[in-house]
């Protein structure tokens, strides 16, 4: 697909526009997307530095002055492991070594819900071919949920839940 302006550069940049129900796409290259990102109400970053995004989302400002950061410099938290603090993870945008998530976990895992929506990796797989590993999730979800039924004592809830596995089973087993 070419660029909509000026019909020779590959378009890179796509924007959908929904306005009074009313659909409408523009799909621009890189270059007429920066000379009209005003008109087309853009806040427009070629490169977008993922370190910049984690430390805004840690809090990080490195336009602070430093001394206040070489005040406290006893009262860091580093790491045991690799002796990383854990606000040069903000500034890079990555941790030092395995050892970080632990020793900074409580510091991470609300960063993780905030940026992923979880703080656990459940990974993604193709529609395709992950077939049975998606029907595996959902009877795990589905054994949790009954569990917390069966606890509730809510038994007709727990039974429907019950034989949504056994058919979900049957028809892995096939």
């Amino acid at each position: 697909m070419f660029c909509e302006e000026c019909k020779k550069r590959p378009a890179t940049v796509h924007l959908t526009k929904i306005v009074n129900g009313v659909k409408s796409e523009v799909n621009l290259c890189e270059e007429c997307a920066h000379s009209h990102h005003k008109e087309l109400g853009l806040a427009f970053e070629v490169n977008f530095p993922i370190n910049k995004f984690l430390a805004g989302l840690l809090g990080y400002n490195p336009n602070k002055e430093e001394k206040a950061v070489n005040l406290n410099f006893a009262a860091v938290e580093k790491c045991s492991n690799c002796g990383m603090a854990f606000n040069h993870i903000g500034q890079i945008g990555r941790l030092g070594c395995d050892n970080c998530y632990l020793q900074f976990q409580n510091k991470i895992l609300p960063l993780l819900r905030r940026v992923q929506g979880s703080n656990r990796h459940t990974g993604k797989v193709p529609h395709r071919t992950g077939g049975a590993i998606r029907v595996q999730r959902e009877i795990q979800s589905l054994r949790a949920a009954l569990q917390q039924h069966v606890a509730k004592e809510e038994f007709e809830q727990a039974a429907k839940i019950r034989d949504r596995i056994r058919d979900l089973e049957k028809g892995a087993g096939e």
